[in-house]
């Protein structure tokens, strides 16, 4: 009887094309040869499924859907997938290095205590050249020192690279599925795993995370309204026992509430008023969402520019057509 694996990657996919091909070559390629592949194939119809069931290599098992899922419920099901004592996450359109699972391996072995693992990576575009680096990470960060970084944006965060115990993920519940789209659902993973104990990092560049130009117009605002909405009640009940986490909130989450404001309003110009809520509307929110966190700061949001003219811009339909003319993409 063999031993045991002690990695287990995880590909959720719907008609990954051309670009599933070179996620799971990158995998299979890895110099660490110790893991299970498990694929989650949501009812793929364009040849996908096919092209990954002719691969010949017993690390592979694939689950198929039985019908089409939404993406939030296709990587639900990885709670109920079989899986090792340590997993990983991707997405079908990023890429392993080769020395991906080694790095993580060697950082297990030097930070046996931590509850999450990353290491640096790569911006890569759509035919995989790189577009920059991530910004620098410290070697460790907990959760407060975690959100720090994601408020004042001096952390690159994404869905891909991390790697956890299963039993916490399990644990965890994994990604919500409450989240529209999982937007925001990662971060909320990331904060709750670290704040078991630390996330470690890795120095060295380990994957490639794709970038698509279409991604903010293909992202509907409303759900990232409700997401937003939904990750902010996630921090208010997440700082009640954790005295460090609610001062970094309260010190810097002025920063993040105005910066997600400022965007979502912008974002919301672009959709048609009867399906979301007005600028106004928003704002509003936002205001309330300050009081529910405690930020200390007068939280005016209509006092800055880019935010007013937003609010200008939502009054008529002749100004709203003008700003998604200005910022067709």
């Amino acid at each position: 009887m063999g031993t045991m694996k002690k990695i287990t990657i995880i590909l959720p996919v719907r008609n990954g094309g051309e670009l599933v091909k070179e996620c799971v070559q990158s995998i299979l390629s890895q110099t660490y040869s110790d893991f299970d592949f498990i694929i989650l194939d949501n009812h793929s119809d364009d040849g996908t499924y096919e092209w990954i069931s002719s691969i010949t290599d017993n690390r592979i098992k694939i689950f198929r859907s039985a019908e089409t899922l939404s993406m939030p419920q296709n990587w639900a099901r990885i709670l109920d997938a079989p899986k090792n004592e340590w997993i990983t996450v991707i997405g079908h359109d990023d890429i392993l290095y080769p020395g991906y699972l080694q790095v993580m391996h060697d950082l297990i072995q030097l930070n046996p205590d931590a509850s999450l693992y990353q290491t640096h990576f790569d911006y890569i575009n759509i035919n995989g050249n790189k577009v920059r680096s991530c910004l620098p990470m410290p070697a460790k960060m907990d959760d407060a020192g975690f959100l720090k970084a994601e408020f004042l944006q001096t952390m690159d965060s994404m869905g891909t690279g991390y790697m956890m115990r299963s039993k916490d993920f399990d644990m965890l519940r994994g990604f919500s599925a409450s989240y529209p789209n999982l937007i925001f659902a990662d971060y909320q993973l990331w904060v709750q795993l670290t704040g078991k104990s630390y996330l470690a990092i890795s120095p060295q560049t380990g994957f490639g995370y794709r970038l698509h130009q279409s991604l903010s117009i293909t992202t509907a605002a409303e759900n990232y309204r409700l997401a937003f909405g939904k990750y902010i009640h996630f921090l208010k009940d997440y700082m009640v026992n954790k005295p460090k986490v609610k001062q970094m909130v309260e010190e810097y989450g002025y920063v993040f509430l105005m910066y997600f404001c400022q965007s979502l309003s912008h974002r919301l110009l672009k959709s048609p008023p009867a399906n979301r809520l007005s600028v106004k509307e928003f704002i509003n929110e936002c205001k309330q969402y300050a009081q529910m966190l405690g930020i200390p700061q007068p939280f005016e949001p209509a006092k800055k520019l880019k935010i007013w003219a937003a609010l200008q811009l939502d009054k008529s339909n002749w100004s709203r057509n003008l700003f998604r003319l200005i910022r067709k993409k």
